[in-house]
């Protein structure tokens, strides 16, 4: 019998070959999408502060978003990777505040301003992939499924059609995010 993290292992193998299929520009497109149906969504106009990730990668592309966060005025806040695979939330005023972090993801330099989680409004979640059930499958580090679980505000996360799975191998640690969007999909708890 297959272990759970073998089986995520494998899946998460196949979903990254899946979304580097993609052309840049149907993955552009779908970026573009997937940034405006968040946008739209009430609650997100609703929200003060927000943790979003920095897509690399085949992950969707969030500066279109920061930047539509900012114009509104809305306080943007972006992970920080801390020892022992903890992450905290950071402030950040411009795209030019994030630096190569840990894995050579951009986030938030020495300087800027950590941010209680009781104060963030809604976290945008970041996945390899993510289930009909709103379940994700990370990168495997286990950081948003610790700083989650403490975390009662508003989750969404964004899949592209091409890697949402019927479902994602699950621990009793794993996090569904309340909000999951495609391209063409809303599944809402």
């Amino acid at each position: 019998m297959q272990s759970c993290t073998g089986a995520k292992d494998i899946l998460r193998s196949r979903m990254r070959a899946a979304a580097a299929a993609l052309t840049p520009e149907a993955r552009r497109a779908g970026d573009r999408v997937l940034a405006d149906r968040l946008l739209a969504l009430p609650e997100l106009k609703g929200a003060e502060t927000v943790l979003l990730f920095c897509g690399v990668g085949t992950e969707p592309d969030t500066r279109p978003i920061a930047e539509a966060l900012w114009a509104a005025g809305k306080q943007v806040l972006f992970p920080k990777c801390l020892p022992h695979r903890r992450m905290e939330a950071r402030a950040v005023r411009g795209m030019e505040e994030l630096v190569p972090g840990v894995f050579g993801i951009p986030e938030p330099g020495g300087d800027c301003p950590a941010v209680e989680r009781g104060k963030i409004d809604m976290v945008l979640v970041p996945a390899v992939c993510y289930d009909r059930s709103r379940f994700r499958l990370g990168q495997g580090g286990g950081y948003y499924d610790r700083w989650l679980s403490g975390f009662s505000g508003f989750t969404v996360g964004l899949c592209r059609d091409c890697v949402l799975q019927d479902r994602v191998p699950t621990e009793d640690h794993d996090c569904r995010v309340d909000l999951l969007l495609t391209e063409t999909r809303r599944f809402l708890r």
